[in-house]
């Protein structure tokens, strides 16, 4: 687990940060509220037996969604992996079709057949989750090259858990993300854990895991993800190095999961003590620091947290309910969306032969 002591640099007064308004403050909190109470609903009736497969919750983490997909702007692309909820939530997806996707609904995001691991929204440039680990890597950075090669001002955020850098696949993206110059930034989302097993054991490295970026002669830093304003600033640091540069950054972003992870690890509470867990609950909980932050600045008050709060899960149960109501995918439709040339009937799709035009 790496360090994650607050650092003594004011990261409120960095560039990207010191002129941000009160509503977008506000703003950063409202976004990380929802990401929890999605969650903690989507358990409440995961536990209830409303939804099949797994669900990997990604509560004690919010920062780091909430304030990296904040910079994006109209060429910037984002694709994570299994843990995918609170970056669908922050680029904008609707609660309703995620929560009805967790269901298995047709009204899902992905028509109820990709769950929990499977969130997408191309039309906001959001290239899903991915349920083998590392395999969104190599998608990150074809995004990534079809920016540079239309020769867009725009990078592409691809997450990843500190278990996925163990994955080869990971290290032949970062040899070509490096020999091609392509605006990629690889965000490592080291919670401490790769499934059940500490960093400690699953990972050689000297300092941290990010530093295995400099073999490939890249960029990296390390990130506290308890403080929102540094998560933004460093993270500004390499999206403008990707779009003005054209260079890619592997960023190592310290967080922490409260759960196991998934609903299916039955070893959540014995790989990591009960200690542990109420440490970072008690005293490095994002959505806590962020809050006390805001109150601290004059921003809002306790009793106007709170409403956000509440409206926040007042929203999380409406999403629940529009679920719950919602129709199961048909059983003539099992074949469609399968491949999209078949579907639309394409020179592709009947010839087996791709083109790229352009």
């Amino acid at each position: 687990m790496i360090d994650s002591t607050p650092s003594m640099l004011d990261f409120a007064q960095s560039k990207v940060n010191k002129d941000l308004t009160a509503a977008q403050k506000v703003q950063f909190f409202r976004d990380m509220v929802r990401i929890r109470r999605f969650e903690q609903t989507a358990l409440k009736f995961y536990n209830k037996g409303m939804m099949g497969g797994f669900l990997h919750l990604y509560i004690g983490q919010e920062s780091v969604a909430a304030g990296t997909i904040s910079l994006c702007g109209e060429n910037d692309h984002v694709i994570t992996a299994y843990r995918c909820h609170g970056h669908a939530l922050s680029v904008g997806m609707d609660m309703n079709s995620c929560m009805a996707e967790l269901y298995g609904k047709a009204t899902g995001a992905a028509k109820g057949k990709g769950g929990s691991m499977h969130l997408f929204d191309p039309s906001r440039n959001f290239w899903g989750g991915h349920g083998i680990v590392a395999g969104q890597t190599p998608l990150g950075l074809g995004l990534a090259y079809g920016v540079k090669y239309q020769e867009l001002e725009g990078c592409c955020l691809c997450y990843l858990g500190d278990g996925a850098t163990n994955q080869g696949v990971f290290h032949e993206c970062l040899n070509i993300a490096a020999l091609f110059q392509l605006p990629v930034i690889y965000i490592i989302e080291n919670n401490g854990y790769s499934m059940g097993t500490s960093q400690d054991r699953s990972s050689s490295y000297k300092h941290c895991l990010a530093q295995r970026a400099e073999a490939y002669d890249m960029d990296w830093d390390l990130v506290n993800g308890e403080d929102l304003y540094e998560v933004r600033a460093k993270t500004h640091i390499a999206m403008e190095r990707a779009r003005k540069e054209s260079k890619p950054t592997v960023l190592e972003i310290a967080t922490y999961r409260y759960y196991g992870h998934s609903v299916a690890d039955a070893n959540a509470k014995k790989y990591r003590t009960p200690e542990e867990i109420e440490k970072y609950k008690t005293y490095h909980d994002p959505v806590r620091l962020w809050r006390r932050r805001l109150i601290e600045e004059a921003v809002f008050t306790d009793v106007e947290a709170d409403a956000i709060d509440k409206e926040a899960k007042t929203e999380a149960d409406r999403s629940a309910a529009f679920a719950e109501q919602s129709p199961a995918p048909s059983v003539d439709s099992i074949f469609d969306d399968v491949y999209w040339e078949t579907d639309n009937n394409t020179e592709a799709g009947n010839t087996g032969r791709h083109f790229f035009n352009d």
